[in-house]
């Protein structure tokens, strides 16, 4: 299970990228990503991530220094973001983001030596890197990929804290983007960035990073929180329709609230129809955006069916974060429909970019989709949602009773992902055997493999309770410390807890680190191990946190349950 393709550096059409859970045969993607990422999408995007680390050896310096670096905050941010998977296809924006940071670096690094202030030699590596031409920055980038950490383990664990810092930026991301930031994450990571091209860092210290990057996760999710709940006040339990209106439409996808309120403003009374996607579909929870008439529902199902969803969809769609599938078939004819912001990016597709104050014109999108024809209809009915923390503890006393009278035996956390691997299925099979008497609890795009099943109620309590998107696992993490101080519980673990969650990209991955930093033991993660995590780092992990893969559905009901 834990084999690790070893490739041979410095083939001009090679990559090696093994960060989200469909890694080819589960070890690594070596020809073009399951993605869609191609080799010299890969090799840029470890170019930015060695160019982000040059920055990082200079602001850490500064930082303890006392300098502002808001320019630089932002940069590490969604540089970050863009490597992201699905998150960015854009050549150009990858070779902007690499020039502006080797910029950035050296005017720092000025800025350093002007002061009398030094960074360490152990760096030094990481400022050699000068954007001559394309083909020198690839040659380059083989030098600086996963690949550049010849111990296994040593590159395992590495990765994991990388891959937790990336899910970390999406997330800081969108709570700077409302006006919320914590100077101490940038501050963690500059210095766990570091930590990665640290040759004195045994296992024990990286280790420690790992779940240092899990602490500051908490703190990321905690400020996003904040930050939506702020603005557009706390979720609250709502049907969303899933049918169509008979106007043209805007399909909005990803993650970010605050494009979507700006566009919901600038689409009043415009005749276009509102509709979320995916990850999208949680907007419909909070109360701010209930005012919007035109603001119709969520049209299709989780990612990986945009290819079909797109096509029939007929208006444009707006891509505010990750979750970007490219049209690799010729028939389909969306692409030019696709507009992106952010830190999101398609070659070909219009990108929009916010003004100085962070506002943004969306009236290109809104005056082709008065070109376009309604959506075509894929299904219809209602799916219910907004069960994120404030709202669960507002129905504590009813959870209570039905826990104290039996009704309620588990609670079984599904958050996560979704993907397009058949063995995505299991978790379909799963929540349709699981015991009457239990509750699901769901954050992220997993839910779609379940939120449209029959499931039933218990005493009025949906069994399916959404708390929104992936990082709105920040809910369930507070939903469990509530009700270990209810139930009077001094471990966490001695909940009627199940964590059975599907992982896929790196947000999933910082959302694990961040559970494994609350001390939460005996979480299953699937449909397979991380292609990252060797043997002994494994090892490491089921010995500490009781940390495990699933199997069967009718074996892991009799693991979970004893039946």
């Amino acid at each position: 299970m834990f084999k690790f393709l070893k490739k041979e550096q410095g083939v001009q059409d090679e990559m090696f990228c093994y960060q989200c859970q469909e890694a080819a045969r589960g070890e690594g993607c070596t020809i073009r990503g399951v993605c869609g990422k191609i080799p010299r999408e890969a090799k840029l995007q470890d170019l930015l991530l060695h160019t982000v680390k040059g920055v990082a050896a200079c602001s850490s310096v500064l930082r303890e220094n006392g300098e502002d670096l808001s320019e630089v905050d932002y940069y590490l941010l969604d540089s970050l973001f863009k490597t992201i998977t699905n998150a960015n296809f854009d050549d150009k924006a990858i070779i902007d983001s690499i020039k502006k940071g080797i910029e950035l670096r050296d005017g720092l690094k000025e800025i350093i030596n002007g002061k009398g202030f030094k960074v360490e030699k152990k760096y030094k590596d990481l400022f050699k890197f000068k954007y001559e031409d394309d083909e020198k920055a690839l040659k380059y980038a083989e030098k600086v990929g996963v690949l550049r950490t010849e111990d296994e383990d040593a590159r395992s664990l590495r990765e994991m804290i990388v891959y937790g810092l990336k899910g970390m930026a999406a997330y800081t991301e969108h709570a700077y983007r409302l006006g919320k930031e914590s100077p101490k994450i940038y501050e963690h990571m500059e210095k766990a960035l570091l930590a990665t091209v640290d040759d004195d860092m045994g296992a024990d210290d990286l280790l420690a990073y790992v779940i240092d990057t899990g602490k500051y996760g908490v703190e990321a999710m905690r400020i996003l929180d904040e930050a939506n709940t702020g603005a557009y006040g706390h979720p609250e339990i709502t049907t969303v329709n899933i049918g169509v209106g008979q106007n043209p439409g805007i399909l909005i996808s990803g993650h970010d609230l605050k494009d979507i309120e700006m566009l919901l403003e600038q689409t009043k009374g415009t005749g276009i129809d509102v509709y979320t996607h995916s990850e999208m579909l949680p907007a419909h929870y909070y109360p701010a955006f209930k005012k919007y008439e035109h603001f119709v529902g969520n049209y299709g199902g989780s990612w990986w069916h945009q290819t079909k969803e797109f096509e029939s969809f007929n208006g444009p769609i707006l891509f505010t974060t990750n979750c970007i599938v490219p049209p690799r078939s010729k028939a389909l004819n969306y692409k030019e429909r696709v507009y992106t912001t952010n830190s999101a990016g398609m070659e070909g597709c219009k990108h929009i970019l916010a003004d100085e104050n962070g506002n943004k014109d969306f009236s290109k999108i809104i005056e082709h989709a008065k070109k376009c024809k309604a959506p075509v209809q894929i299904e219809e009915g209602e799916i219910i949602g907004g069960f994120a923390h404030n709202q669960i503890v507002a129905l504590a006393d009813k959870v209570i009773e039905a826990v104290q009278a039996g009704k309620i035996k588990k609670f079984i956390v599904m958050a996560g992902c979704d993907a397009r691997m058949q063995d995505r299925k299991y978790y379909t099979e799963f929540a349709e055997k699981l015991p009457k008497d239990t509750i699901i609890l769901t954050a992220g795009c997993a839910k779609y493999r379940y939120n449209k099943l029959p499931l039933g109620d218990i005493d009025g309590i949906p069994r399916v309770l959404d708390a929104g998107q992936c990082n709105d696992s920040y809910s369930l993490a507070v939903v469990a410390m509530k009700l270990q101080e209810i139930f009077q519980l001094d471990d966490i673990n001695e909940l009627p807890i199940i964590y059975n969650i599907a992982w896929y990209e790196q947000k999933a991955v910082l959302v694990l680190l961040a559970l494994l930093y609350l001390g939460v033991k005996n979480i299953h993660i699937g449909p397979t191990l991380p292609a990252f995590l060797t043997e002994n780092v494994t090892k490491i992990l089921v010995d500490k946190f009781a940390l495990g893969g699933i199997t069967t559905v009718d074996e892991d009901m009799k693991m979970f349950f004893g039946e």
